[in-house]
């Protein structure tokens, strides 16, 4: 196929998990699109031409979502609608409705965007990336896979196939997110909240670090309070506030970040107590 002048690439479709697992094999290295959102627009700007591509988006093994196993291709569309409160509140966030209809979890992932806008779920539950090569599976968690600004544990051979979420998880949990308007927008800051039936608190945060990471020291101080006093929780976002690691870009300042991630998380815990 020939794309802009002077730019020709091979595009490879399969169809099935081993079809596409053989492809991987034969051109390591080369660049995965699945619902294409990000990848398209870097492709669009001349940012990346890539030679070889292999498009996964007819793989059916990825479209699969069976109990806390979640495959790659499923889309956020999907996920909006399903049964997990925090990951279907954070997939109405993504985009428009068009977008939200290709984007898929395995793409946000393999993007590593420190403002995806799956992580902070995936991090407060501690998931688990499911990856595949013709020389077997592995899984890491989140923290494992997730090693730096749009950078993964993956290998050149290998296909992001699925996230396991635990068979446990927190019934009370919320997520939201911060940025310059209401809809389709990137998130200035994110955040991801879990209270378990004992009252143990977490909290990750997107958009204010290198990667998606959870305010432990936050989490120690306020799970060691048996009431979440109006004092607690103000000590709970400024911890949270110290402990992220923002950057000042065009969307927003290092000072904002700092605060905001303090407020935001101190709401959405608030919303899970009263619950």
């Amino acid at each position: 196929m020939r794309g802009y002048e002077g730019w020709d690439v091979d595009i490879e479709r399969p169809t099935g998990l081993e079809e596409a697992l053989g492809a991987l094999a034969a051109q390591p290295g080369a660049t995965l699109l699945a619902g294409g959102t990000d990848l398209m627009v870097e492709v669009n700007y001349h940012a990346r031409l890539p030679r070889r591509v292999i498009a996964v988006r007819r793989v059916e093994e990825l479209k699969q979502w069976e109990g806390r196993r979640l495959g790659a291709g499923v889309t956020f569309g999907r996920i909006e609608h399903g049964p997990i409160r925090a990951l279907a509140q954070l997939a109405r966030t993504v985009g428009s409705p068009q977008i939200r209809a290709a984007a898929t979890i395995g793409g946000n992932l393999g993007t590593a965007s420190p403002a995806g806008d799956s992580h902070p779920f995936l991090a407060a539950c501690d998931a688990h990336i499911e990856l595949q090569s013709r020389r077997g599976i592995r899984t890491l968690r989140w923290d494992e896979f997730l090693v730096g600004v749009k950078q993964t544990s993956r290998a050149d051979d290998e296909l992001i196939t699925a996230v396991m979420l635990p068979e446990a998880m927190p019934h009370r949990q919320e997520f939201a997110k911060i940025g310059v308007r209401s809809a389709m927008v990137i998130a200035t800051v994110s955040a991801c909240v879990m209270v378990d039936d004992e009252g143990q608190a977490r909290v990750a945060l997107g958009a204010v670090g290198p990667t998606v990471l959870r305010a432990r020291r936050a989490e120690e101080m306020v799970n060691s309070e048996s009431r979440k006093t109006a004092t607690a929780l103000a000590e709970f976002a400024r911890l949270v506030s110290e402990e992220v690691k923002p950057i000042t870009d065009h969307r927003s300042t290092e000072g904002y970040r700092r605060h905001a991630a303090g407020v935001l998380s101190r709401r959405l815990l608030e919303r899970c107590l009263a619950t």
